[in-house]
């Protein structure tokens, strides 16, 4: 069944937490990390449900798991982009992963969306539109717009609506370098058991070890070529 526009906006509103405990207390029902589309807040609502998976005491690297994305909706990114993204990373960073799932945009996630989650060893993907434009009922915060605009995202005001513009390029470079390393950062963090530290840390790894990479601050550091003009 086809969305309607006007309800997505009322239910989206701008919301970025992450729910977040100890990787010593994993266990089944209690999600980790979570990166929701829009500004931070502390206390985190309904997280929508997930496939479990069982972590493997001997497990050997991870596997990625792809599910249809849903009516209206597309993943971003491609098994062999994940496996070349990863590959990039030292190979104790990508160890305790174990599985990377593509997850679909099912009517009740839509009522908390999000980029990606975090829960025990397994990392979630989750689709947007497939017209790289999302809609949200209330403005973003300066920070969100100081994020989207590292990635190449727009935002625009349309009356009481607001949306964020994707490229093609823009957006995979944000699921690849902030919302991939994001939710590997939760994963590797078995220090910090509050909200605010784990999400402290999990910001540092993806600028670090995510924006620090990719392809459009490179772009912004190559030096402008001088002009030699003879006589």
């Amino acid at each position: 069944m086809k969305r309607s526009r006007r309800v997505e906006a009322k239910n989206r509103s701008v919301t970025r937490y992450t729910r977040a405990v100890p990787m010593r207390r994993v266990m089944r029902g209690v999600p980790m990390g979570r990166r929701a589309r829009g500004v931070e807040r502390r206390d985190p609502p309904f997280v929508p449900p997930e496939d479990w998976h069982e972590p493997q005491a001997d497990h050997q690297g991870y596997r990625i798991v792809v599910q249809d994305p849903g009516p209206g909706f597309r993943h971003i990114l491609t098994p062999d982009e994940i496996h070349r993204r990863l590959a990039q990373l030292p190979a104790q960073m990508v160890e305790p992963l174990q599985v990377v799932q593509l997850s679909r945009m099912t009517r009740k996630k839509c009522t908390a969306p999000c980029y990606g989650m975090q829960w025990g060893p397994s990392i979630y993907l989750y689709p947007i539109e497939e017209s790289l434009v999302e809609t949200f009922s209330k403005p973003p915060s300066p920070a969100q717009r100081i994020e989207a605009k590292m990635f190449g995202g727009r935002w625009r005001q349309y009356g009481s609506t607001w949306k964020l513009h994707w490229t093609e390029a823009a957006v995979k470079d944000f699921y690849l370098n902030n919302v991939l390393i994001h939710e590997l950062g939760h994963l590797l963090d078995s220090r910090n058991g509050g909200y605010t530290d784990r999400e402290r840390y999990a910001e540092w790894f993806a600028i670090e070890y995510g924006y620090r990479r990719s392809s459009r601050l490179a772009r912004r550091r190559k030096p402008a070529k001088r002009r030699h003009h003879s006589l």
